[in-house]
């Protein structure tokens, strides 16, 4: 019989056997299952602004860690090897919550402040990342969340008593525009809202030519994010050709001045990244 899984906006209703649309979570014998819980394809010591984090121990280094699926389809993926590479499992390494907990321990000498949830989309696998960050706290470490925030609300409050800070891509403002990419405005609006005032929030807006360039768009964006805390820092980045968009002319450099501009009428904190 159908199952339906509650992990994001999507609530993919599986048959035995069959994957939901993120790739990694199966109805099992009645049950979800998540197939990529410590499946580890990425893990690297970065710099907190690379995630991007501005407002958040600048200067740190945080350990990053990822696993393969995404419930979106963006065209202009910049990790789409591993976001979409359920449809071909790319290597991975298991390293259960204990075991990364013990290398995040094992790198704050080196000036690692906690464990960074990043690459692929982490809700995807939520259970992962409570179970870690459980431990994480235990220890008097940092957690982060990078995050495309279309998780339900009933994942959001699993793991939101156990994050820190967190990075939120805010897409584009149209709902047209999320439909081209698989998503919903209003779940991320959502889940940004929720998720502001618990934990430290940043959001960052990829501007992809003729799709989410307009200074209009970006001005009713800036105006909302104002709406829920006017100090929510936004990072807007410059798109490169990349994976469906590879024929794509990079984001022009005084176009994305002007929208951080634009964003400057509403907010405190706008960065210009990629540039």
């Amino acid at each position: 019989m159908r199952i339906t899984c509650e992990a994001c906006m999507h609530r993919c209703r599986l048959m035995p056997g069959q994957r939901g649309i993120c790739g990694v979570r199966l109805n099992q014998g009645g049950a979800i299952l998540c197939e990529n819980y410590g499946q580890i394809t990425g893990l690297a010591l970065d710099p907190i602004e690379k995630k991007p984090l501005k407002r958040f121990h600048p200067g740190s280094l945080i350990l990053s860690v990822g696993s393969y699926g995404c419930n979106l389809r963006c065209p202009f993926c910049q990790n789409y090897e591993i976001s979409m590479g359920y449809q071909s499992i790319p290597p991975t390494s298991y390293a259960d919550p204990s075991t990364l907990t013990d290398l995040a321990l094992k790198t704050r000498a080196q000036g690692n402040i906690g464990i960074a949830f990043t690459y692929n989309e982490p809700l995807i696998g939520w259970e992962y990342v409570r179970d870690t960050a459980k431990l994480i706290k235990k220890h008097g470490m940092h957690t982060v969340l990078v995050t495309n925030g279309t998780a339900s609300p009933t994942v959001l409050a699993e793991v939101l008593p156990w994050i820190d800070a967190m990075n939120i891509d805010l897409k584009g403002f149209r709902e047209d525009y999320y439909q081209k990419l698989g998503g919903s405005l209003a779940a991320v609006k959502d889940f940004i809202q929720r998720a502001a005032g618990k934990c430290r929030v940043e959001l960052t807006t990829l501007i992809v030519p003729d799709e989410n360039d307009s200074v209009q768009e970006m001005e009713e964006e800036a105006a909302w994010i104002a709406s829920v805390d006017p100090h929510i820092p936004l990072h807007i980045t410059r798109f490169f050709p990349r994976y469906h968009m590879a024929e794509r002319k990079a984001t022009d450099i005084a176009l994305l001045y002007r929208l951080c501009d634009a964003a400057r009428g509403y907010l405190y904190h706008v960065f210009a990244g990629n540039c």
